[in-house]
C-alpha cells in the first residue's frame, strides 16, 4: 500500500463515544436529519437519523463537481477543455430549478462548468459534464455510484447528476458529510470555488445560495439544495483555527432555517470541542529492524502533522502507541508506511495515523542478505 492510499484508508475512523466526558446538550433542530463531524478525525460529534435516506436535492452536485475535480487532477480533464451544451442538458429558463445558462449549443470550460455547478447549482452545468464525460447522465450516475462505493458512502444511491427528485435517489446526513470530507482533503486546489460567492457567465451574474457564506468567515463551503421532497438543506464546512467541522442539515422548513441551524450546530461544536497536536510530522518516533538492507533498522515517523479533536480539557489524557509491521525488508521507500500510530482517550481510541519510513533503506548485497535470511529463520524457530 502506498502512503497516499495509507492516509485515504485512515480518513475516517468509527464514531467515538464521549461518554466518560461531561458535554452540554446539542441543539434540537426541526428538520429531517443532521450531522456535526470533525473533518480531522471523522468523528460524529452530533447527530439526528444520520443513517437515515433521504433525497438530498442539489447536494447530490458534491459528487457530480467532485468527479470532475479528480478528473482534472488526474489529467483525464484539462480546465480549458471545451464542453458542449446538447439540448439535452440545455436550461430552458424555467423557474422551477437553477441554471448557469450556457446557451443551446455554445460551450462554456470544464472550469467554467465546475464554478457554474458549485456557485451557481447550475442543473444544465451539472447534466453536460456528465454527458461530457460518460455519454450520458444516467452511465455518469452508474460513476457516481461507484465512486460514492469507493469511498464509504454506504447508504447512498444516485440517479442523476443534478438531485432533480427521481426514485431511488438518496444519500443521508452521515454520507454527505463524507463526501464533504473528501471533497476537502482530496480536491484541495479546486477547494476554494466552494467558498465563492458569486460568478458571472453569459452576462449573467449569480450569487451562491449559502447563505452562512456572507454572515461567518468561518465557512468556506460546501453545497445548498432544496426541492419540495427534500426540504431546505444544507453541507457546510467551517475553519476556526486548527479545527474544521462539517455539518450536514437534510430536510429544514426554509432557507433561514437551515441556516440558523447550521449555525447553532457550529457553534456547539465549537464551544464543547478542541482540536490539539498529538504529535508534528517528520520527527523520529521508532526506530524498527529491517531485513536485507544496507542498513539495520530504519527511523520511523509522521508524514502528516497528527492532529485529534476532543472535549475541551481532554488534551492531557491523550495516549499514544507505536505499532510497526513485523519483518520488515529492504528495499524501504522514503515515505512508505510501515505502521501506524494511535491515539485513545479513556481506553478508546479516537484517531489512528499512517507511520512511514523517514528515509530510504536499499536493498543489502548478496551474502548480507543470506545472513539476514539465516537470522530470520532462526529468530522464527523461537
Amino acid at each position: 500500500m502506498n502512503p497516499k492510499s495509507a492516509i485515504a484508508a485512515l480518513l475516517l475512523l468509527p464514531s467515538f463515544s464521549y461518554a466518560a466526558t461531561v458535554l452540554t446538550t446539542p441543539p434540537e433542530l426541526n428538520n429531517k436529519s443532521y450531522v456535526l463531524m470533525d473533518y480531522e478525525t471523522g468523528q460524529i460529534l452530533a447527530s439526528k437519523s444520520e443513517n437515515e435516506k433521504l433525497a438530498p436535492a442539489s447536494m447530490t452536485k458534491m459528487m457530480t463537481s467532485y468527479i470532475i475535480e479528480q478528473k482534472l487532477l488526474k489529467g483525464e480533464l484539462t480546465e480549458d477543455e471545451k464542453v458542449r451544451m446538447n439540448e439535452s442538458a440545455w436550461c430552458k429558463g424555467s423557474s422551477t430549478e437553477s441554471c448557469m445558462y450556457v446557451p443551446l449549443n455554445g460551450t462554456a470550460t470544464v472550469l467554467e462548468m465546475l464554478r457554474g455547478i458549485i456557485i451557481q447549482s447550475g442543473n444544465d452545468a451539472s447534466k453536460a459534464m456528465a454527458e461530457h464525460i460518460s455519454g450520458n447522465e444516467g452511465s455518469f450516475a452508474y460513476a457516481m455510484n461507484q465512486e460514492a462505493k469507493r469511498i464509504g458512502m454506504t447508504n447512498t444511491n444516485f440517479i442523476n447528476a443534478t438531485g432533480m427528485p427521481a426514485d431511488g435517489h438518496y444519500s443521508t446526513a452521515k454520507d454527505m458529510a463524507l463526501l464533504a470530507k473528501h471533497i476537502i482533503h482530496d480536491s484541495s486546489k479546486y477547494y476554494p470555488i466552494y467558498s465563492q460567492k458569486e460568478f458571472t457567465f453569459n452576462g449573467i451574474k449569480q450569487g451562491n445560495r449559502n447563505a452562512l457564506l456572507y454572515t461567518d468567515p468561518s465557512v468556506d463551503g460546501l453545497k445548498t439544495g432544496h426541492t419540495d421532497e427534500a426540504g431546505f438543506c444544507l453541507t457546510t464546512s467551517s475553519k476556526r483555527g486548527p479545527m474544521r467541522l462539517i455539518s450536514v442539515i437534510f430536510g429544514a422548513p426554509s432557507m433561514n432555517e437551515r441556516a440558523n441551524q447550521t449555525r447553532s450546530l457550529l457553534a456547539w461544536g465549537y464551544s464543547n470541542f478542541e482540536t490539539v497536536s498529538v504529535q508534528p510530522a517528520n520527527q523520529v518516533l521508532a526506530k524498527a529492524k529491517v531485513y536485507f538492507g544496507k542498513d539495520n533498522d530504519v527511523q520511523i515517523g509522521l508524514a502528516e502533522n497528527f492532529n485529534v479533536t476532543m472535549p475541551k480539557g481532554q488534551a492531557n489524557n491523550i495516549k499514544t502507541q507505536v505499532t510497526v509491521q513485523p519483518n520488515l525488508n529492504a528495499p524501504l521507500k522514503q515515505g512508505q508506511v510501515v505502521g501506524k500510530l494511535t491515539a485513545t482517550l479513556d481506553g478508546k481510541v479516537i484517531a489512528e495515523k499512517p507511520l512511514v519510513a523517514l528515509k530510504a533503506v536499499e536493498e543489502a548485497g548478496f551474502f548480507s542478505r543470506m545472513i539476514d535470511h539465516i537470522k530470520m529463520f532462526f529468530s522464527n524457530l523461537f
